[in-house]
């Protein structure tokens, strides 16, 4: 008998992301236990892999109950039909991260995708109001970046507790979101299968 083969999962965003962890939960809800996660960092590159037929199932996020909308998936589902197989929420803890060495009067800026700076409004009006924000493509991403020397050392970035463990950085501050409750509505969607017309 051959191995079942691994649902390929295609998630929005890097490793570490909060995007894997929702891929997580989908895959526990529906009774997938064999998966391989691709990482495909943007909500246009998941339905176009869908769409493709590269993987089997797409994981993005949908709306934050404090960053409102994501945008991005909002203008990718505008261009790909989909089916949404479930939506579910997912508990956002923002955390943020630096290079081990690095203390908060040092951090000269603040990288992370937009939701997450918007999750992180009134921490970071509070903290690093003089600071520039810059948005990048994902959380986990821009975590990467900054393990990688592609971001300058005394950076700093806004993302998951796992992302720190995973690329080798400290955990600065944790718990920096302005909700304490901080949901985020994510999607899983597969391909879209047109209805078959019923025989009369």
């Amino acid at each position: 008998m051959s191995p079942k083969k691994a649902t390929r999962i295609g998630i929005q965003g890097d490793e570490g992301s909060f995007s894997e962890e929702a891929a997580i939960e989908f895959c526990r809800r529906h009774g997938i236990e064999e998966f391989e996660m691709v990482y495909l960092i943007t909500s246009e590159c998941v339905l176009e892999a869908i769409d493709r037929d590269e993987v089997e199932v797409g994981v993005m996020a949908m709306e934050n109950a404090q960053g409102g909308v994501v945008v991005e998936s909002m203008i990718a589902l505008a261009e790909y039909r989909c089916e949404i197989a479930e939506m579910f929420h997912v508990h956002v803890e923002q955390c943020l991260l630096g290079m081990p060495d690095l203390l908060l009067g040092d951090i000269t800026e603040v990288h992370s995708h937009p939701q997450a700076l918007r999750q992180c409004r009134n921490y970071l009006a509070d903290k690093f109001w003089t600071r520039p924000l810059i948005d990048e493509d994902d959380t986990a991403h821009a975590a990467k970046r900054l393990m990688q020397g592609e971001l300058p050392a005394t950076a700093a970035v806004i993302g998951s507790r796992r992302c720190g463990e995973l690329y080798g950085l400290a955990v600065l501050e944790a718990g920096i979101q302005d909700l304490k409750n901080n949901l985020t509505l994510f999607l899983g969607v597969k391909k879209w299968q047109p209805k078959k017309n019923k025989q009369p």
